[in-house]
């Protein structure tokens, strides 16, 4: 596997329907599992302080690992953490997937897992023989209830080579 280190990447999440629109500025490493397949390893931020509802005290959730399997026809993007919410999306062109998030309660000793699915209306790779964007529009959803449309973007910087 070809591993190309501390490359400068640009990820964000907006949504057309929902009050969302994140951006992420980071270095990632890119791994080449195949002519066109890649992974993507970066440390997301750790979020900020919250107060946990009923617990009355402010927590500060630690850094979280963010890996994309990303390639012309799907995008795998898992987000794990020793804190408590973890998530795996399943995205590829023209088909429902499956988007999971796994919550941990450790007070109360419960976790959960919720599951949704997703529609991808539109999935564009770009780069050659790297990767330098990937554009994903979808949909979640719940049952019949669509739970919003969102569009992903991540742009990989190749200029430091």
């Amino acid at each position: 596997m070809i591993t190309y280190p501390r490359k400068p990447i640009s990820l964000s999440l907006t949504s057309s329907d929902l009050c969302l629109d994140n951006k992420l500025e980071t270095a990632a490493t890119l791994y080449q599992k195949a002519n066109d397949c890649f992974h993507l390893l970066l440390t997301e931020p750790a979020l900020a302080e919250f107060d946990l509802p009923g617990s009355g005290e402010a927590t500060v959730d630690q850094p979280r690992l963010l890996w994309l399997e990303i390639s012309p026809y799907r995008l795998i993007m898992t987000m794990q953490s020793n804190g408590r919410f973890s998530y795996r999306h399943w995205l590829e062109r023209g088909i429902y997937g499956m988007s999971r998030y796994w919550l941990q309660d450790d007070s109360l000793g419960q976790g959960g897992q919720v599951r949704l699915r997703n529609f991808t209306r539109q999935l564009e790779f770009s780069g050659d023989p790297l990767p330098t964007s990937l554009s994903v529009e979808y949909e979640l959803w719940a049952n019949r209830v669509q739970m919003g449309r969102y569009a992903l973007n991540l742009e990989i910087h190749h200029d430091l080579d």
